[in-house]
């Protein structure tokens, strides 16, 4: 991987997606950003299994679920992704369940539950998928009685975006801005969602470009590698067989499988599911063949990203390796206390309603995707020092960092 493998760096467009990334002014009630669950401390996650969004307070491990009428109303579905080589070229799909991808089906460049509602002139995956955290209640926009944002969201998808276009373009410096990064604005008063995600697209690219990991450094003659790191390589690419779906330059096929991870929290059903589970990529698809299967993560720092799955099951790189190695025994030894989830009694009795459901389990594990394979102990302790040698080095802290305050006024988490 080289800087070829990306867009060009807009400086001035990833200075303004800096700013735009930790202020709470994109969301419904003015009290959560972009940076909140995906914060620099934290490799740009939140070190939690399933996110507490709209209506929490703190960061990471120390965010708690809320307070009186403000507290959540249910988790977070899905594990914070890590933002590693988002805007790479090659991405052409996004979210854990790949509901959003390049394609022409609705004339607007991407295949999004906005479907033709989507914004027109978005130019790559990263830029459609910042616009859908401000739509979703749980996560940014909040409940209908509580904002116009969340309103909007519940009435129309596409009613969202200009509200928090004109909340963005009318304060002055947050204006000035974006009339100097967009060559087709000539008054802050013109400026659309659009600008907006493109601003904020431009920054997670620029900031989270992994490439100078010592594996890579190793790749290119510059660095060694250690004898359990060589082993771990020799393992990845071969005996162990993780190159299958983790073997581009990238770590991911960008496709979906079924692991049977250990199922918790609310999942992200269907409108017409009534049951507190998550299919994955059938979700999108209505077919029954993509049942539970998720899309397979990118790997560069991903000894910085734990917990691991879609749900943040494991907390440990080796965890996630053993699960690997054998889905059904992992599922069986598999314990709730290994999911990091901050307390919330009211929501103690659904959050393990899915794993706890006979008939749910049943239906999980005839979905797998990977066979049983016996590696040693100390095989498994040389995979997981591979691993640690895909961790970079000016890439996991970023190139701008957080900002200490932001045009709104509003706090920086």
């Amino acid at each position: 991987m080289t800087a070829a493998d990306f867009p060009p760096v807009h400086e001035a467009r990833a200075a303004l997606g800096r700013l735009l990334f930790y202020d709470k002014i994109l969301s419904g009630n003015r009290n959560i950003s972009c940076g909140t669950c995906h914060h620099h401390d934290h490799a740009g996650g939140d070190g939690l299994s399933l996110g507490i969004g709209e209506g929490g307070a703190g960061v990471a491990q120390d965010r708690s679920a809320g307070e009186g009428r403000a507290r959540i109303e249910k988790r977070v579905p899905r594990n914070a992704p890590a933002l590693f080589n988002l805007g790479a070229r090659e991405v052409r799909v996004l979210f854990h369940d790949g509901r959003l991808s390049r394609s022409d089906r609705y004339g607007v460049g991407f295949d999004t539950p906005a479907e033709e509602r989507l914004p027109q002139g978005l130019s790559s995956p990263l830029a459609a998928q910042a616009l859908f955290p401000l739509t979703s209640e749980v996560e940014m926009a909040g409940s209908p009685e509580e904002n116009e944002v969340a309103v909007a969201a519940y009435d129309r998808i596409d009613r969202v975006w200009p509200i928090l276009a004109k909340r963005v373009r009318t304060i002055p410096a947050y204006g000035a801005r974006l009339v100097d990064a967009f060559d087709d604005l000539d008054h802050p008063s013109d400026a659309t969602i659009v600008h907006v995600a493109e601003a904020l697209a431009a920054f997670i690219d620029a900031e989270w470009r992994s490439y100078d990991s010592r594996y890579d450094l190793w790749l290119a003659g510059e660095a060694r590698l250690s004898s359990a790191e060589h082993r771990g390589r020799r393992l990845f690419f071969g005996k162990a067989g993780c190159a299958a779906c983790h073997g581009s330059k990238f770590f991911t096929d960008q496709a979906f499988h079924a692991l049977a991870l250990p199922p918790f929290g609310p999942g992200r059903t269907r409108r017409f599911d009534p049951y507190a589970r998550d299919l994955g990529r059938m979700g999108q698809t209505d077919l029954l063949a993509d049942a539970y299967r998720f899309r397979t993560p990118a790997l560069r720092n991903v000894a910085l990203t734990a917990p691991y799955g879609h749900n943040g099951a494991y907390p440990t790189l080796e965890g996630i390796v053993r699960h690997h190695l054998d889905p059904m025994r992992a599922l069986e030894d598999w314990r709730r206390e290994a999911a990091a989830l901050p307390e919330a009694p009211w929501l103690a009795a659904r959050d393990f309603v899915a794993f706890e459901d006979r008939r749910e389990m049943q239906r999980l594990t005839r979905r797998v995707d990977v066979r049983p394979l016996a590696l040693s102990d100390g095989e498994i302790e040389d995979l997981v020092a591979f691993l640690g040698a895909l961790t970079g080095g000016d890439s996991v802290k970023g190139r701008l960092g957080r900002p200490a305050a932001v045009p709104s006024g509003l706090p920086v988490d």
